[in-house]
């Protein structure tokens, strides 16, 4: 079993990537700032060590097959302030420095080093069809990239990888959310003249190249979709995905007074190919920003008014509204998967950041009549909800029904049914929300949307952990 140490794994890409190494059979250990949020964030199996401690940090370095540096604040946002280009440089370069260090320490060489990069190396380039020998441009951004890859580079490892992403779209975090708020507010429009160029990539296909690096990738490569888009049709396409009409535009004046010289990373762009992907044989699974919308915006869970409610006592005390359905194909077997919903600790790992998911008290294995006590945040308030298994059938099925919490009744079946090496799994809830006779009105404005974005994540949380189709 390969041992892989990941660095920045709280964030968006790192959660995603510490599912898709456990279900690629590694063993996952994280360097964190914050352990506590750390395990909080992340699945049940994982080795978390706090990154402040040199001796933990030099003996996991040691250790590791594999190391993956994807730390890292968020570039975009934000004026560019002295303060904030000073934090910048730290939390990327710094921090790579400091794992470079820990690398030099080893008897042996390590065998591979991933670190992460952006596009934003090569600069505003307007129309120039750029891939990953390109030289890298002028700016902040380039500036900043220049000096991060420049650390990596200094790695004592058989293979160094500088994986220069392009902008990530998945759900629950990255580009993607923002686009779709400002798109259902009619604000997703085109920025300044909408010609820049925007280079993509999917947070499923990102992770798949991150898993192809660490297995025999060596050098800089550009982890984008082969199809860039100009801006005007990435805000043009998220409107369709969404039958909106064209949104208004954001003149290019009103971003530069807003975000200042950091308005150069949506005024500006990069035309980006990643060539030597595309000669190592990589197939991406979303080629086009169409494939990629229809994934990650497509609705997959049903909401609708409860009609046959099952024989429960917790029912016949707490009548459902509403039914929710939802589907998923795992390319696992049933026992692979059953498994990992029998663990407690892997909730958070496939609960959206926004919902500060906190596990209180809970055993190490779900069994009938436990329960679970956890702390979640809805629309920003903290709430407690207990939660006790009902039914227990291994391999086949159970349900967790509320006891304290937000709902006035919350009732979920999960279903598992194995069909020629594959899973297919089924969420069923029953369930009523709050506020009695507003209820109703709760659920058409805030409620099902919640659901909706809450299962749809956990969708792809299963999906990067088990490989599904569906």
């Amino acid at each position: 079993m390969p041992r892989t140490l990941v660095l920045g794994a709280t964030g968006f890409i790192g959660r995603a990537l510490v599912l898709a190494l456990q279900g690629a059979g590694h063993a996952v250990r994280v360097a964190a700032r914050s352990p506590e949020r750390a395990r909080s964030l992340l699945p049940a199996g994982v080795d978390v060590l706090d990154f402040a401690d040199d001796s933990a940090l030099d003996a996991a370095v040691r250790s590791s097959d594999a190391i993956v540096n994807l730390a890292g604040e968020s570039i975009a946002g934000r004026r560019w302030t002295a303060k904030r280009k000073h934090a910048l440089i730290e939390s990327r370069v710094a921090s790579t420095e400091r794992l470079v260090a820990a690398i030099a320490k080893r008897p042996d060489r390590l065998p591979v080093f991933v670190s992460a990069s952006a596009i934003g190396a090569y600069g505003d380039r307007g129309d120039d069809l750029l891939d990953d020998d390109s030289a890298t441009g002028i700016g902040f951004a380039a500036e900043l990239c220049r000096t991060w890859e420049a650390a990596a580079h200094k790695a004592a490892a058989s293979r160094v990888v500088v994986a220069r992403f392009g902008i990530v779209l998945g759900r629950g975090g990255g580009a993607l959310e923002p686009l779709l708020r400002l798109s259902k507010w009619h604000l997703g429009g085109v920025l300044g003249g909408g010609e820049q160029w925007v280079s993509w990539i999917h947070l499923e296909d990102l992770v798949a190249g991150l898993l192809r690096a660490i297995d025999s990738l060596a050098g800089t490569f550009a982890f984008t979709a082969p199809h860039p888009v100009q801006q005007r049709e990435l805000s043009r396409t998220i409107a369709a995905s969404l039958d909106l009409a064209v949104e208004l535009p954001a003149p290019a004046f009103a971003i530069k007074l807003a975000l200042g010289e950091s308005s150069s990373l949506l005024l500006g762009g990069q035309r980006v190919v990643p060539r030597k992907l595309l000669a190592d044989g990589f197939a991406f699974a979303f080629p086009t920003l169409p494939s990629a919308l229809e994934d990650l915006v497509e609705d997959t869970t049903d909401i609708e008014r409860v009609r046959d409610i099952p024989e429960s006592p917790y029912l016949r005390e707490r009548r459902p509204r509403y039914t929710l359905h939802a589907h998923t194909e795992l390319d696992a077997p049933l026992a692979e998967v059953f498994e990992f919903f029998s663990s407690p600790g892997n909730l958070a790992a496939i609960t959206p950041t926004e919902l500060a998911f906190e596990i209180t008290n809970a055993p190490d294995d779900v069994s009938g009549n436990s329960t679970i006590d956890y702390k979640i945040r809805v629309a920003g308030l903290p709430m407690r909800w207990r939660t006790r298994i009902e039914k227990w059938i291994p391999g086949v099925a159970f349900v967790d029904s509320q006891e304290r919490g937000p709902y006035k009744a919350w009732w979920h079946e999960h279903r598992f049914v194995e069909r020629d090496g594959k899973t297919i799994m089924e969420d069923i809830v029953h369930y009523a929300p709050p506020l009695g006779p507003l209820g109703a009105i709760a659920n058409k404005l805030v409620v099902a949307s919640m659901l909706r974005r809450i299962f749809g994540y956990r969708r792809s949380a299963i999906r990067l952990r088990f490989a599904a189709r569906s």
